[in-house]
């Protein structure tokens, strides 16, 4: 269940030094997510919440980066079915969140700015 809401980081290893934004604080503000990503059904607006305030926090690069390889990580070796990875794909514009870019499991990191 851990690595499916690391997933979610994957979408939102957001836009725009050092990394700020540490793997714990990744995995603090996705962890409400966790029930839409397994369930579907509503997304609970407390898992919005912690999209919005990791997408806030990850203000350089580096930040961005230090998300995408904290949930690559945490998901390495996991198994998840499409449907999750589909419903942590659609949580930004399901919070109201329109970011620049696309993430998969596949993304590299480093491409990211």
């Amino acid at each position: 269940m851990k690595s499916l809401l690391l997933a979610v980081c994957l979408v939102l290893a957001l836009r725009c030094g050092e990394a700020a934004v540490s793997c714990s604080t990744t995995v603090a503000e996705l962890y409400p997510c966790v029930s839409y990503i397994v369930q579907g059904g509503t997304v609970p607006e407390s898992c919005c919440n912690g999209i919005k305030a990791l997408n806030s926090q990850a203000q350089t690069s580096a930040d961005r980066q230090s998300v995408c390889r904290c949930i690559k990580s945490a998901i390495g070796g996991v198994s998840y079915t499409s449907n999750n990875l589909n419903n942590a794909l659609s949580l930004p514009s399901k919070c109201g969140l329109n970011l620049p870019y696309r993430f998969s499991p596949s993304t590299n990191c480093d491409s990211i700015n």
